[in-house]
C-alpha cells in the first residue's frame, strides 16, 4: 500500500489523506447505477470480503449528526450506537440531510474531508484486518487505509456497532 497522487481521482478524501501522509492506496471500480447495495458492489468489484468493506452512514442521535462507519456485510445497529455516542436515542438521518452535512453524495460518503467534523464512530471489527477500505468521496472510488490511520484521521471512537445480517 502506498500513497497515491492526485492525478484524476482527487476528492476531498483523498487531499486529506495525502495532507495527513498516510499510506493509503486508492481503488477505482465502476459503478453500476443498478447495484442494490453501493457497499456489498465495491467488495465484488475490489475482491475483497465484505467484512473490510465499511460504510459511512449519518445518524441523529439525540438530535445531533454522527457518522458511523461500519462493515457493509451488516447494519448499523441504532442503539449501540446512541450508547457509544453517549447518548440516549438514535435515527437515520434524512439523505438529504447527510449529503449536506457531508458534502458527498449518499454511496460516495467518505468519513473523510467532509464539509465539518462530526463525531464519528467505528465499528472495532475495522481492527481484525490489516488494511479496510472506505469510500473515497465519490461512487465508484474506495480508498484502503490501515484501521489506525482511519481512527485517528477522523477522530473517532471505536465501539460495536455493526450488526451482521
Amino acid at each position: 500500500m502506498g500513497t497515491t497522487t492526485r492525478q484524476r481521482t482527487g476528492t476531498p478524501a483523498t487531499l486529506v489523506l495525502e495532507r495527513a501522509g498516510v499510506p493509503f492506496t486508492v481503488h477505482p471500480y465502476h459503478h453500476d447505477t443498478s447495484a442494490p447495495s453501493f457497499g456489498l458492489e465495491a467488495a465484488r468489484a475490489l475482491g475483497v470480503v465484505p467484512t473490510r468493506v465499511f460504510k459511512t452512514l449519518l445518524a441523529e442521535v439525540d438530535d445531533e449528526l454522527v457518522v458511523a462507519v461500519v462493515p457493509v456485510s451488516g447494519s448499523l445497529d441504532l442503539k449501540s450506537l446512541a450508547r457509544a455516542a453517549s447518548g440516549k436515542k438514535a435515527v437515520m438521518a434524512a439523505t438529504s440531510q447527510a449529503e449536506r452535512a457531508t458534502g458527498y453524495v449518499v454511496g460516495g460518503i467518505s468519513p473523510f474531508g467532509q464539509r465539518r467534523r462530526l463525531p464519528t464512530i467505528v465499528d472495532e471489527s475495522a481492527y481484525g484486518f490489516p488494511t479496510v477500505f472506505v469510500s473515497a468521496g465519490r461512487r465508484g472510488l474506495d480508498v484502503e487505509i490501515t484501521p489506525a490511520d482511519l481512527v485517528r484521521l477522523t477522530g473517532a471512537k471505536t465501539a460495536t456497532i455493526g450488526r451482521t445480517s
